[in-house]
Order: C-alpha cells, then sequence, then structure tokens
C-alpha cells in the first residue's frame, strides 16, 4: 500500500519532467530542421554540406522526443487513474500514439534530403507535408483531450486548459499554413510539464 501510495505521488513529477524534456527536444529538432531545410525552397536545391550536421542532430533527436512523449502520456493517464472518462481517454491515448507515429515518418522522410541522387524536393515537401498536415493535427486531438481530462479532474486551472484549447486550434486551422507555428506545441508541453512539476512540489 505505501508503495503505490508513493508511486502515486511520484506520477506527476515524472509526467511534468517528461513533458519539459519532450518540449525542449521536438523544439530544437524542429529548429535545426527549419534552418537548414527551408519549407518551399527551390526544387534544385540542395542542402549545405555545411547544414548537414543539423539534420542528422534533427533525425537523432526525434526518437527521443518520441519516446519522452510516450512517457508524458502514460504519466498523464497512470495520475488521471479511475477516475478518467473512458471515451475522452481513448481520444487522448489514439490521438498520442498516431502522433509519435507520424513524427517518425516525417523524420524518416526527412532523412532522404541526406542521399545523394536522391529528389531533395520531394523528400522535403513529404516530410513537411506530414509533419505540418498531420502529425500537427493528431497533436492538436492530443492537446484538446489532455485539457479536457486536465479541465474535468481539476489539474489543470481554467488558463492552462484554455491555453490547450488555443493551441490545438492554431495546429488544426494554420498549422499546415503558417511555418514555424508547429513550435505551440512545445510551447504548450512545456508550459504544462512546468506547472505539473511545481503543483507536485507543493
Amino acid at each position: 500500500m505505501e508503495e503505490s501510495t508513493t508511486a502515486r505521488l511520484r506520477t506527476p513529477r515524472a509526467a511534468g519532467t517528461a513533458g519539459i524534456a519532450f518540449a525542449v527536444l521536438l523544439a530544437g529538432a524542429i529548429t535545426l530542421m527549419r534552418i537548414a531545410v527551408p519549407e518551399g525552397g527551390s526544387p534544385d536545391a540542395q542542402v549545405d554540406p555545411d547544414d548537414r550536421w543539423a539534420v542528422r542532430l534533427a533525425l537523432e533527436i526525434v526518437p527521443f522526443a518520441g519516446i519522452l512523449f510516450l512517457w508524458f502520456m502514460g504519466a498523464l493517464r497512470a495520475h488521471a487513474g479511475e477516475a478518467e472518462d473512458r471515451f475522452v481517454s481513448t481520444v487522448f491515448l489514439g490521438s498520442g500514439i498516431v502522433f509519435v507515429a507520424t513524427l517518425f515518418v516525417a523524420a524518416g522522410a526527412a532523412g532522404t534530403v541526406l542521399q545523394e541522387g536522391t529528389d531533395t524536393a520531394f523528400g522535403r515537401d513529404y516530410a513537411y507535408t506530414i509533419l505540418t498536415t498531420y502529425a500537427m493535427r493528431m497533436a492538436a486531438v492530443f492537446v484538446f483531450a489532455t485539457s479536457s481530462i486536465g479541465r474535468r479532474l481539476g489539474i489543470f486551472p481554467r488558463p492552462l486548459a484554455l491555453f490547450g484549447y488555443v493551441t490545438g486550434l492554431v495546429l488544426i486551422v494554420i498549422g499546415s499554413g503558417v511555418p514555424w507555428s508547429e513550435m505551440i506545441l512545445p510551447a504548450w508541453a512545456l508550459i504544462v510539464g512546468a506547472y505539473i512539476v511545481r503543483s507536485a512540489r507543493r
């Protein structure tokens, strides 16, 4: 009984820490890719040899970001416990898993820009399409579900829940049309993670 209680007390801190780490890694990977491989560049443009390290580093970061996101998701779900709504929790779990899968597909497509003799434009455009059109919209559903669960259980204050809804709307409505708009996702995860860690300490 005591071990179970201790584990439950540690769950919020684990979720918050994983959320912060995920936010930092995802923001770093997106920034590196956006700088090294700009969206909408010339069809014949190749990655500058001096920028190849940035692409490689981004591709190395993405798997760890995905792992931390799954940890973040699992810890949040464990914290909700039996009080979670089954419908919302199913949407929460499904959208989170699909988000990670599409994030990995986008990273794999982005890696083709490093291969000699390949269609760099196709790889670049495909990677950004998967990231902004599919991955970020699945992330929006996850953010909506997380904000709903957090608000219903009293885990999130009203301003944080509202910020989550705004984040979801931005990712769904303008995510694929405005470059860098996907950075609102790691910003949301950072704020949520920091809030959870601070609450756990109190």
